[in-house]
């Protein structure tokens, strides 16, 4: 399908009963900015969609009205609804694998794609630039509360990291462990907590210790 600048701000809003007063609150824009941006009477920037993705916990792309024509084209220089300028979307698309590549790479992230059986499996990431990015399928409940069985996690090896991320990592040296955990930096430790808070933290000692963060947690796309 082709994509539309025309976001769908007040379908949204209709179907979640919200007012735009309720929406200003919760992505801390002006009242006057969004009523332009519902009637598409004003532009929009990243950081605005942004926002308004959290705010109605969607995915940016999933914010966008898309047109009944078929195409395997993603035209990346769109008119905006009330300028002649344009901008570029970067929309990329991420495989899905069933586990944490070791080495995340475009060619390595398909092999594992592959033997994990998610063939042709594809999400949109709009905003970043990462070849190796990759969307884990979360299979069971492991990662409850903070995510749901059934839950996409979009994870980028090329974003910076620090305290407080959520990140794939692996750790070990004779049976490596690879899973997603939050990391936290010290001076001489590397702290890493799992999702769940159920195992006691793992404190390994920089310089002595093997482990290695492979990405970052950017996205997630909730399970229906």
């Amino acid at each position: 399908m082709l994509l539309s600048t025309r976001l769908r701000v007040k379908e949204l809003l209709r179907e979640r009963r919200w007012t735009t007063k309720v929406l200003a609150e919760k992505t801390g824009m002006s009242e006057s900015y969004l009523t332009h941006i519902k009637n598409g009477t004003r532009r929009w920037n990243e950081d605005a969609l942004k926002k308004l993705a959290a705010a109605f916990e969607l995915l940016p792309t999933d914010l966008f009205d898309y047109k009944k024509d078929r195409t395997n084209e993603v035209n990346a220089d769109i008119q905006l609804p009330s300028s002649a300028e344009k901008i570029d979307l970067a929309i990329q698309v991420v495989p899905v694998v069933g586990q944490i590549p070791a080495q995340p790479s475009a060619y390595n992230n398909q092999i594992t794609q592959h033997a994990t059986g998610y063939n042709n499996q594809f999400v949109p990431v709009l905003g970043t630039n990462d070849d190796a990015m990759f969307c884990l399928h979360v299979k069971d409940n492991m990662l409850a509360p903070r995510f749901a069985k059934g839950d996409f996690l979009v994870i980028s090896p090329g974003q910076w990291t620090n305290s407080g991320d959520l990140v794939a990592v692996e750790y070990g040296d004779e049976s490596p462990v690879r899973e997603i955990a939050q990391v936290n930096y010290m001076e001489e430790f590397v702290v890493f907590e799992s999702v769940n808070h159920k195992k006691a933290p793992i404190a390994l000692v920089r310089g002595k210790d093997s482990f290695r963060i492979i990405g970052k947690v950017i996205y997630r796309y909730q399970a229906l």
